[in-house]
């Protein structure tokens, strides 16, 4: 299930009342500039002032960190949703991708922007950095960025500093001066200090504006308070410390009271502060704590739940630690029970855990498993599992199973065999019968998953036997665990059934795969995995491609769409199963649109597949477009965030790159894989390395050796002994190219034809260019030869050809224009013209380049002579 963000963190602030005036400062921070930092410790009064010298800007984004959103894609989501990027939104988890049509969308934006990131220090991930770094670095003129954080941030800020890009605002510059501090204490706080005091209490909090708040809170009321002043001493913390005290002893009992044991909570609500303290009238307290500003901030705009200020819950636990030691495993059992029975089951185990009690957590996470395993809650699983000692874990046969196989779904194999031998030794001690009811001294909270032990231990050594590579004991581990499923235990039937699908994948058993894949997706979808039916559509639909059923792939992935509805994961990967399907029919738009759409979605709605799935889709598209360097770029990043996700690795990257570097001419790298996977033409032939096997073949046809028809002849024999269709086509079409004899590939050609018009195949004939073009003309011309002509004749024309359907003037202005470094807006202000009427030109620019992006059009356009001083690259090579 997807966390939804907090709109409050997307908000600046109130201002606070009867704050300081500070303009010194806030003509700093107002100050145009690539950035501001804000950089000071706790305390300093950075939010304040960021709220006081932005609360006039037309157009302010903010973002409030909090210790969470480390992960780069929270980070980036809460980033985006501040400035409203939906479009680049849309294409997390790619961060890359997301940054670049950020960058585009704020380059476009008519009006400045001010972006403020608050509590950046909070940010741990080096990936966050670096992404920040690049925005920064790339920043248009329009925004400004401003960054608050204790610590300076790992960016390139001397290099901004020598630039002039830079305005920073340090602890030295927030300190409150004398003047300051005396407003501060006097207005705000409402106290008559003497003016010898006020400068003691500034120099001894050195200004230090949360120190003065609570130096203002401890004076009132006091009968002499130059002689609390005088006591003053330490450095920051034991000022804090020593404050904290003197504000909490002052309190009435009931508050000081309230506010140690609420202090365990990282959220507050009424109902929940009465079931942690025992008493009644929760909600009322924090309505008055609220109105009192002890350090509580709002989480919503109705004021029902809140959270302490970080700094001062800090203090409040230190003192709840030092003070009650004994009532902290309390407290945090009250709140989980609470949160437990009000179907917070995720919190519950978190103070469960915090309470120390293994026992209660690990109840609570048995209950709580299936339904994170049917939201794809992987990640958060293994976290709780590995929170609890392993005593705890051995004496429980459910959860440890459960444990080993949330390692096995997150690809961490290493403990997985051994943790299912310790179950099954814990249980039969001695081989035999599986016992009924668990043995003494273990513990079973969920009753039917352990009588589905047996057969989950069995499906999870499936997993693990797929992961070493040994099909056979996969198909047997499938087959026991199957045997073993108690009736109407759908889910680890569907389990064993996918594994057991896979091992006739990798195999090469394509319709004994699907077969199995169709069952295990009923199986799901009575269990309620839904998510793990649209995991198992990717499958299907890919071996509906193996099989060359194009038409069957479509629907399958159409119908995990109607099914994903945009809510669960694997909707995005449905959208980049179609891209590839419309791609090999020849419908670029169709295919883009589907890309686009994916990316829109984000990684929450993306299996693990998917990273690197849409990108080799993407790069596919570039490179039908003419952009190799693009795709190659895209081929790169897929290879790195490669998860296979249990699908055997039957397109591996670096052969899809082979394959690219051999279009483009670069056959001495494509050898060079060749040689690293220890590939020949006289190898004995696997299903597993047939993509490989088919790459080697188009570099030994590149380089004119004549083993690759050997090669060809068995690996179509190959193929269609397997009924994988798919590969035949491509096959036979390499077949014509490589005969010298124009019969023999005439034939081999009209057989390639014959399969493929059926399902409407197109790339797989016109990426082959003029050789196929002028073979296709030989072939009787129906309809469907002659669109696979003209298809392979575009592909075919060299880049100085000219177009089907010239552009305009106005379509050349506007080309010339989007070579340029000016963005949408710029260039619309220049023709004087709307933005609508600008996207309505670069349209149609776009259809008659046949290109789907302003890179790929600008690219085309030098290729064609089209923009003045880019001569006609005729020499491009093309495969």
């Amino acid at each position: 299930m997807v966390v939804p963000l907090l709109e409050i963190k997307t908000r600046p602030p109130d201002r606070r009342p009867g704050a300081v005036a500070r303009p010194r400062l806030v003509e700093r921070v107002a100050r145009p500039a690539r950035l501001t930092l804000v950089s000071a410790p706790a305390g300093f009064g950075k939010t304040t002032l960021l709220t006081q010298a932005l609360g006039a800007v037309r157009s302010l984004a903010w973002v409030s960190v909090d210790d969470r959103d480390a992960e780069p894609v929270r980070f980036w989501s809460y980033v985006l949703t501040a400035v409203h990027a939906e479009g680049a939104l849309g294409l997390l988890p790619s961060v890359d991708a997301a940054l670049a049509a950020l960058l585009n969308d704020l380059e476009a934006r008519p009006e400045p922007l001010t972006l403020v990131i608050d509590d950046y220090h909070l940010v741990e991930s080096r990936d966050v950095h670096d992404a920040m770094t690049f925005l920064v670095e790339h920043l248009p003129s329009n925004v400004h960025l401003v960054i608050a954080t204790r610590a300076d941030p790992p960016l390139p800020l001397s290099r901004l500093r020598a630039r002039g890009e830079l305005v920073e605002v340090r602890a030295a510059d927030l300190r409150f001066t004398d003047d300051e501090a005396a407003d501060y204490l006097a207005g705000t706080m409402g106290l008559a200090l003497t003016a010898a005091d006020v400068a003691a209490l500034a120099e001894r909090t050195e200004g230090w504006a949360a120190a003065l708040q609570l130096a203002g809170l401890s004076l009132q009321g006091r009968a002499d308070p130059g002689a609390v002043v005088a006591r003053f001493a330490g450095d920051d913390r034991f000022i804090v410390d020593y404050l904290a005290d003197e504000v909490l002893a002052r309190l009435p009992a009931d508050v000081h009271d309230f506010l140690l044991r609420t202090s365990v909570l990282t959220r507050l609500t009424g109902p929940l502060c009465d079931a942690v303290t025992g008493q009644s009238g929760g909600a009322a307290r924090l309505v008055a704590l609220d109105r009192a500003n002890l350090f509580l901030v709002p989480l919503d705009d109705q004021r029902r739940w809140y959270r302490y200020h970080h700094l001062f819950a800090d203090v409040l636990r230190a003192h709840l630690t030092e003070q009650q030691p004994e009532r902290v495993a309390d407290l945090h059992r009250r709140a989980c029970e609470w949160l437990r029975a009000n179907g917070e089951p995720a919190e519950a185990i978190e103070h469960a855990l915090a309470g120390g009690d293994y026992p209660r957590a690990a109840d609570l996470m048995e209950l709580a498993i299936p339904a994170l395993g049917r939201e794809r809650r992987e990640a958060e699983r293994a976290r709780w599992l590995r929170a609890l000692p392993d005593a705890v874990v051995q004496t429980r046969p459910v959860l440890a199973v459960a444990f080993a196989g949330t390692l096995a779904q997150v690809s961490d194999f290493a403990t997985v065999g051994r943790r299912l031998d310790d179950v099954e030794a814990l249980l039969r001690p001695h081989g035999g019968a599986w016992p009924q009811q668990p043995p003494p001294g273990l513990v079973v909270v969920d009753e039917e998953g352990y009588r589905s032990l047996p057969a989950a231990i069995g499906m999870y050594r499936a997993a693990l036997a797929l992961h070493d590579g040994d099909i056979g004991a996969t198909v047997a581990q499938a087959r026991a665990a199957l045997a073993l499923a108690p009736p109407g235990d759908d889910l680890v039937r569907a389990g064993a059934g996918a594994l057991a699908g896979l091992a006739s994948w990798a195999a090469g058993d394509i319709a004994g795969a699907h077969a199995a894949y169709t069952e295990s997706v009923a199986g799901l979808r009575n269990a309620g995995f839904l998510a793990d039916v649209l995991g198992c559509s990717i499958t299907l639909g890919d071996l509906c491609l193996v099989q060359g059923r194009l038409g069957a792939a479509r629907r399958t992935f159409e119908a995990g769409l109607d099914l994903g509805a945009g809510r669960l994961r694997g909707t995005a990967d449905m959208h980049v199963g179609l891209a590839g399907v419309l791609l090999e029919r020849d419908d670029l738009a169709g295919a883009a649109e589907h890309l686009a759409a994916a990316e829109r979605l984000g990684e929450h709605k993306g299996l693990p597949q998917n990273p690197y799935r849409s990108r080799v889709v993407a790069a596919r598209l570039r490179e039908v477009e003419g952009d190799l360097d693009a795709a190659l770029a895209l081929l790169v990043e897929a290879e790195r965030v490669y998860d296979g996700d249990y699908s055997p690795n039957v397109q591996p990257v670096p052969a899809v790159r082979a394959r690219l570097h051999v279009r483009r001419g670069e056959l001495d790298l494509a050898a060079a894989w060749a040689v690293e996977q220890r590939l020949d033409a006289d190898d004995e032939l696997s299903y597993l390395r047939e993509y490989e096997h088919l790459t080697l073949a188009r570099l030994l046809l590149a380089q004119r050796d004549e083993r690759a028809i050997g090669l060809l002849e068995r690996l179509r024999e190959a193929a269609e002994q397997g009924g994988r269709t798919g590969t035949r086509i491509a096959v036979l079409v390499l077949l014509a190219l490589a005969h010298g004899d124009r019969q023999a590939s005439s034939e081999a050609l009209r057989r390639a034809v014959a399969l493929a018009r059926p399902e409407g195949y197109v790339r797989v004939f016109a990426d082959e260019g003029a050789p196929v073009a002028t073979l296709l003309g030989g072939l009787d011309g129906d309809a469907y030869v002659r669109r696979l002509r003209a298809a392979a004749t575009r592909a075919a024309r060299p880049p100085s050809g000219g177009l089907l359907e010239p552009l305009s003037a106005r379509e050349l202005e506007v080309l010339r224009l989007l070579a340029s470094d000016l963005d949408g807006p710029d260039i619309a202000r220049r023709l004087s013209v709307s933005l609508n009427t600008l996207r309505t030109h670069s349209r149609n620019i776009f259809r008659k380049l046949e290109v789907t992006s302003r890179r790929a059009a600008v690219r085309r356009a030098a290729e064609l002579a089209l923009i003045p001083g880019s001569p006609s690259r005729s020499g491009t090579r093309r495969g």
